[in-house]
């Protein structure tokens, strides 16, 4: 019997974590495609990697039969996608555009090859209508006469595996070796596949991925947001979420927070979601949130400002749901502006580089971060920016955040 075969691009953390092991253990061989070519070596050499489960009992468990290629190898990477069973990718929103001229190729050298056999592609990636922005970029470097509706199966997925940054002087000692949460559940769209879906433990197909892909984004990912940046400023010494959590008034904060998210949802999705399974939800991801074990950090939940305080992400695209359903949209606000002062360093001390040109446009008034960068508009939206001009003055006077902002220091 031929080996039914993945081919992932990308070797990261949740490729490494969860994609990889998902199959792994499914029966498939799994052939990881990434850039860092310590990582490609380092799989063929083993053949197999090892991943810890940080939980309140420590496991660990050999991810076996992967290999991997170097992205820089063109003839191999195409021949692989032209054979493959399957394939993923899961290389994040900036990488995907780079990773779809091969991709295409791939295509085309498998359909000369063999046109019955259709190729599904798992978008492992935390981006809305990841679908549509793969398509428009195949549309472009494919044939405009290539049939990709019916020979391309685009499969949208809700991601909601937590894996830490891990600790460098391990990542030196063994770049394969990755940490990760128990949950190991891949939400992924049900319609979008052209063959079978593969019986892989652990897949969970739903018929609406697009209301799956916003409770991830309006529940888990606004709750992480809002317990880093609340949790940075009200305690600004602390490293860990499970630091911030312990302090009860911040955790009431976060989950009134989540669950005036959870109300957006309901009124977008009614059929999807009842208001019990959410508020469940809510409460299973702030006691995730709170896995010592994980040694998940409040820089690596907050940081990226520039993307999760965008117009459709987090925090930002919630209230814009909220102001369209007339919906009431505080906490969530509160939370932003909470955002836009955080702070946090890594293990060097060192903000993440792009949040330092997000301080130089916050020096110049927080009116342009809601506008530039949240996408709100000053006229149509004036009672918001009122309301996040108070909480500004709030927060300034509570923490007597010095005036010249671009030192960016608290007293």
């Amino acid at each position: 019997m031929v080996q039914k075969k993945l081919v992932l691009f990308g070797a990261g953390k949740i490729g490494r974590s969860f994609i990889g092991p998902l199959f792994s253990r499914s029966g498939y061989q799994v052939i990881f495609i990434d850039v860092d070519q310590r990582i490609i070596n380092e799989l063929n050499h083993r053949k197999k990697y090892k991943v810890v489960i940080k939980s309140e009992h420590e496991e660990q468990f050999e991810v076996r039969n992967v290999c991997g290629i170097y992205a820089n190898d063109r003839e191999s990477v195409i021949n692989a996608i032209a054979q493959c069973s399957l394939m993923a990718t899961c290389v994040g929103k900036n990488a995907l555009p780079k990773v779809l001229p091969l991709i295409s190729q791939g295509i085309e050298k498998r359909f000369a090859e063999r046109p019955n056999f259709p190729l599904d592609i798992i978008l492992a990636e935390n981006i809305r209508d990841a679908c549509t922005l793969m398509k428009e970029g195949l549309k472009i470097l494919l044939d405009e006469e290539f049939l990709i509706d019916s020979y391309v199966g685009l499969i949208e997925t809700s991601i909601g595996k937590m894996v830490p940054i891990m600790p460098k002087e391990i990542e030196e000692k063994d770049p394969l070796l990755v940490f990760a949460e128990p949950y190991n559940t891949l939400i992924l769209d049900k319609n979008g596949f052209k063959n079978p879906i593969p019986n892989v433990v652990g897949l969970s197909p739903k018929e609406n991925i697009k209301a799956w892909v916003d409770r991830k984004l309006f529940i888990h990912n606004l709750g992480h947001a809002t317990t880093a940046y609340l949790g940075n400023i009200e305690h600004p010494s602390a490293i860990f979420l499970y630091e911030v959590l312990s302090d009860n008034k911040l955790k009431a904060k976060v989950r009134n927070t989540m669950l005036q998210a959870a109300d957006i949802l309901l009124k977008k999705y009614p059929g999807e979601f009842t208001q019990e399974m959410l508020i469940e939800h809510i409460d299973d991801l702030i006691g995730r949130f709170q896995n010592r074990a994980l040694g998940d950090t409040i820089f690596r939940v907050g940081c990226d400002l520039q993307r999760k305080l965008g117009a459709e992400d987090r925090l930002a695209g919630a209230i814009h749901l909220a102001r369209e359903f007339k919906l009431p949209c505080d906490l969530i606000l509160k939370a932003l502006i909470y955002g836009c002062y955080f702070k946090a360093t890594d293990q060097n001390g060192m903000m993440f580089p792009p949040d330092i040109a997000f301080i130089k446009l916050l020096s110049s008034g927080i009116d342009n971060v809601l506008r530039d960068i949240c996408g709100f508009n000053e006229i149509s939206d004036y009672m918001l920016f009122k309301k996040a001009a108070k909480v500004e003055k709030v927060l300034k006077r509570a923490k007597n955040i010095s005036k010249k902002l671009g030192t960016f220091e608290f007293e």
